[in-house]
């Protein structure tokens, strides 16, 4: 029997802290993450740990950060519970979390080890890693949902995506024609993963990968521009946003909880960016808007 080489960390947290909350236990040192849900549950986290950390370290660092959380209003999470895995325990509940998932009408996101049927959906293939976005989470199935819609509609020579994480908005629009994508992120983790999925979906002639500040570019005049981001840090970008996308392109935006949608739509309103398109998926918001006036995007034939 194998000894134990893993730790397991699992903790039901209020599905509005749970992106806060994974960043952080990849700060701890997580090998991977996984978030369920389940209906009429509060979301679970399972994250895995080298057993070259202390159970007892993880459990205390995880508690004053869900203490951290409840002073500041977000609602009650449960206990953490730290147990030992066998590395062969790992791999299997790793990759049994990560299946084939479509996306929209035309794409399929899989992992590496899961070769699907096409059926004619174009096959997007990420490796799950240390950056945020495998088309499992409702933020990211939103995103993919609504550029694929958009693409459908009008062609666009360029797209920036801002925190590109694993690079899968990125990888994806250029697999969707779009020949220039620039994909930024300002850990170097993420961008390390983005551009092995690039290679690995052979794309990399079409996405360019950097390492930057996502409010610090010098790029303008951009026709489609998307952002998976937190709602504070749309707030945040809001200004840039006006400079990056081009006069009547296109911004889409994801990470925002249904609740905060509106505020956010009445925000970019007043930087001159009209609704085009909002979709909802497990309680997260994907916004498409337009910022007039002007026409870079080509409707297709």
């Amino acid at each position: 029997m194998s000894s134990p080489r893993y730790w397991e960390l699992s903790v039901e947290t209020p599905e509005e802290a749970s992106e806060g909350l994974t960043n952080f236990l990849w700060e701890l040192g997580a090998l991977g993450v996984i978030e369920e849900a389940s209906e009429g549950r509060a979301p679970r986290l399972r994250a895995f740990f080298p057993k070259t950390l202390f159970a007892r370290a993880l459990e205390q660092g995880v508690r004053e950060y869900l203490g951290g959380l409840a002073a500041l209003g977000f609602r009650a999470s449960g206990e953490p519970a730290v147990v030992a895995l066998a590395g062969e325990d790992w791999a299997d509940a790793w990759r049994a979390h990560f299946r084939p998932v479509p996306a929209g009408k035309r794409l399929l996101i899989a992992p590496p080890w899961d070769r699907p049927p096409v059926n004619g959906r174009v096959v997007i293939t990420i490796e799950p890693g240390r950056a945020f976005g495998t088309g499992q989470h409702g933020s990211t199935l939103g995103c993919l949902t609504a550029l694929e819609a958009l693409l459908a509609r009008a062609t666009a020579t360029r797209l920036l995506d801002l925190g590109t994480g694993s690079g899968i908005l990125a990888v994806a629009a250029a697999r969707l024609g779009v020949p220039a994508v620039v994909a930024v992120d300002e850990d170097p983790d993420a961008v390390a993963a983005a551009m092995a999925n690039a290679a690995r979906n052979r794309v990399s002639d079409r996405v360019r990968c950097v390492l930057a500040d996502a409010g610090a570019l010098q790029e303008t005049g951009v026709p489609v521009v998307v952002a998976n981001l937190l709602t504070a840090a749309h707030l945040r970008l809001a200004p840039r946003y006006a400079r990056y996308v081009a006069p009547g392109g296109a911004l889409v935006l994801g990470g925002i909880l249904d609740a905060e949608a509106p505020g956010l739509a009445a925000a970019l309103a007043g930087r001159g960016f009209a609704p085009d398109g909002s979709l909802s998926l497990e309680g997260w918001t994907t916004l498409t808007l337009r910022r007039g006036p002007g026409a870079p995007l080509h409707d297709r034939a």
